[in-house]
């Protein structure tokens, strides 16, 4: 089982590697005004997804909703508090400033992330009439309500998309 588990851990992550990929790659196509390989790309990463749940269901990886917010906080204070700041500091000793910002903002906001998991593991937020907002700029995800300007890049309000 050992290897078998090693191998299902392995093929989750090449499967939602690639569905994060061939959104990308989607989005970039509806740019271009390709939109049937659009759809295409979306299809196949739709599909990836599904490959990704099968394998993670069956490492029993999927837990009770209090369970996996457990997970989910753990996983996102690490990516705050030990994987994302040396990362920043390489990227910007090395000078890629590019680098250097996107890691930024995906550190600042893993710290909101697990803020809202620990907000509804503590039932906070439970059976409340939430909204959520994602800045597209960096990821930024808000309750209700987008400021004018984004917290973390300044996006404009504008720049959030309602999550359903």
């Amino acid at each position: 089982m050992e290897k078998t588990r090693k191998n299902l851990s392995e093929a989750f992550s090449g499967e939602s590697q690639a569905n994060r990929k061939y959104l990308a790659y989607a989005k970039k196509a509806d740019d271009e005004g390709y939109k049937g390989v659009a759809k295409l790309f979306r299809a196949v990463a739709e599909a990836e997804t599904i490959h990704a749940h099968n394998h993670l269901r069956e490492m029993g990886a999927i837990q009770s909703t209090s369970e996996n917010l457990m997970s989910a906080i753990k996983g996102e204070t690490y990516e705050f508090s030990a994987m994302y700041p040396p990362m920043i500091n390489d990227a910007k000793a090395e000078g890629y400033s590019g680098a250097e910002k996107t890691l930024y903002f995906a550190n600042e906001v893993e710290k909101i992330h697990a803020h809202l998991f620990r907000g509804a593991l503590n039932n906070e937020s439970q059976f409340k009439d939430v909204e959520y907002y994602v800045c597209t700029i960096c990821g930024n995800t808000v309750e209700n309500n987008p400021q004018e300007k984004c917290s973390i890049c300044a996006a404009k309000k504008e720049f959030f998309k309602k999550i359903d």
